[in-house]
């Protein structure tokens, strides 16, 4: 997981004084594409929601607002594209998209506007998808996965970067959320599942902080897109230990389980050391085997300690980013840390804001 892919001259001159260019459409149910004229809006992406983009997009035009049960049918249902980039003013732009979102609201002074356009990522069409008989999982993570959002989207792409498991038969029930299944799937390779900026579906892991490359840089220098930083430390709801168990009665399968621990005795939250021992628990009919537990036991513990060290960070807006991708930030009295992205909002205009929440900040060279 990294930054969309982009050009160094992309990267360079974000943080400079630069023109700002975005595109809106609109991917109407009959087919047909609109360039929507706009002034304002903002693409939130948030790691922690279950539904990861969410979008707002602020248009003059009162006309885009359905009236007719015509206009009614060929909005619902359709998708909304965004892109953020650069104008270099010599005749090339480069943009990157900031998300696919199925349209859920149009509102607006239908004479005078403007009018407000709202949607959420498509997993939000798996998710509302709800069971209406009960669902068996059974096979691989990664091909369980699939064939959930398949269900919902015979026609989406989905992209696994994970070693494939074995999952053990589970059983979903009526009124069950599918992408909350689709998690619970995916957990038991390790990994989380997401839309992408692109609209398609990811499965993944999160990167390692300690191990991972910066993706960027942000730093309070000149030609830097430092504006300013927060940090934050709690131990309230954080954990540094997670039991793993699965037991799948049905196919046979014994008992297993596994307890993944914050083995760094450097970190505050090393597992027996002045933060003590707070175990959480995960448990899923999926894990049949160690290694199932634990790919699920690390992932929860990501999750667990992470509220341990957080930040806050302002810098110059960079649509690029991704949740997950490590940051290295260099604050303005010299000292240095690694943090990785956890949420942020790209806004649409050009001079909005672009706070950054991360987690799990270390110092870093």
């Amino acid at each position: 997981m990294s930054v969309y892919p982009v050009s160094d001259r992309f990267l360079a001159r974000i943080a400079e004084s630069h023109t700002v260019v975005t595109k809106v459409q609109l991917f109407l149910t009959t087919g047909e594409v609109l360039d929507l004229e706009h002034m304002g809006g903002s693409v939130t992406v948030d790691r922690g929601q279950a539904i990861r983009r969410t979008c707002t997009v602020t248009c003059p035009d009162p006309s885009i607002i359905p009236r007719t049960p015509s206009d009614q049918l060929a909005t619902y249902g359709a998708r909304l594209l965004l892109r953020r980039g650069v104008d270099y003013g010599d005749g090339i732009e480069e943009l990157v998209p900031l998300g696919l979102f199925r349209l859920d609201s149009v509102d607006g002074d239908v004479s005078d506007g403007p009018v407000t356009l709202q949607g959420k990522d498509l997993s939000a069409i798996v998710a509302d998808d709800k069971f209406t008989a009960p669902y068996t999982a059974t096979g691989t993570a990664v091909g369980a996965v699939t064939a959930l959002i398949r269900r919902s989207l015979p026609d989406a792409q989905v992209i696994s970067t994970v070693t494939d498991v074995g999952i053990g038969r589970r059983t979903f029930d009526v009124e069950g959320d599918p992408w909350a299944a689709c998690q619970e799937i995916a957990a038991a390779a390790g990994a989380e599942v997401y839309a992408n900026a692109d609209g398609e579906f990811t499965i993944a892991t999160l990167p390692d902080l300690l191990t991972t490359e910066p993706a960027w840089e942000i730093a309070a220098a000149e030609h830097g897109v430092y504006i300013s930083a927060r940090r934050a430390m709690s131990s309230e709801n954080v954990f540094n230990g997670v039991l793993a168990r699965g037991e799948n009665a049905a196919e046979g399968v014994l008992p297993v389980s596994y307890l993944a621990t914050d083995d760094d005795p450097g970190s505050p939250t090393y597992w027996g050391g002045p933060f003590g021992r707070r175990p959480a628990f995960y448990s899923s009919s999926t894990l049949i085997s160690t290694l199932n537990c634990q790919n699920a036991a690390k992932l929860k513990l990501q999750a667990a300690k992470a509220p341990n060290a957080s930040g806050d960070i302002t810098a110059l807006p960079n649509p690029a980013l991704e949740p997950g991708d490590v940051l290295r930030i260099l604050h303005p009295d010299g000292t240095r840390e690694l943090h990785q992205a956890a949420a942020f909002t790209v806004p649409l205009d050009e001079a909005g804001d672009f706070p950054i929440s991360t987690i799990a900040a270390k110092e870093g060279s």
